[in-house]
């Protein structure tokens, strides 16, 4: 259920990021009917998730003193690195996720990150609810 749960939150989050930024945007498959967009923005959504599993924990465990360095702010270029390998991934399957330029990466990260912050403090609350 959680893991339905964080997928949409990322999959609203993603839609959200693509209405205000405008260097990253989804392209949906098929026909580009609702159910087809909606499809689309789920399976970037997990797609996203799963390269953030693997290889944003691997990144994060060797860039370790970086991040201390940076005080975290080199989160900002690895999520963006993130995204980029997400839209590259997509990409060799015609659909998804596309980001112009690294720049709009960056941003397109830190947006999406606030967003999926922003949804989850709504959603979380509901979920312990049912724990209980």
């Amino acid at each position: 259920m959680r893991f339905l749960v964080r997928l949409v939150v990322n999959a609203v989050a993603l839609w959200l990021t693509t209405l205000l930024v405008s260097g990253v945007s989804v392209t949906p498959f098929g026909d580009g009917g609702t159910t087809a967009t909606v499809l689309t923005y789920l399976l970037v959504a997990f797609v996203f998730g799963l390269v953030n599993a693997v290889i944003g924990t691997l990144i994060r465990i060797v860039a370790f003193p970086i991040y201390i360095l940076t005080l975290g702010l080199i989160s900002f270029v690895v999520n963006a690195i993130l995204l980029l390998i997400v839209a590259g991934i997509s990409d060799a399957f015609g659909f998804g996720l596309e980001i112009r330029t690294f720049g709009w990466g960056i941003v397109g990260a830190f947006v999406l990150a606030v967003f999926a912050w922003l949804i989850g403090l709504f959603v979380r609350p509901v979920l312990n609810r049912q724990r209980a």
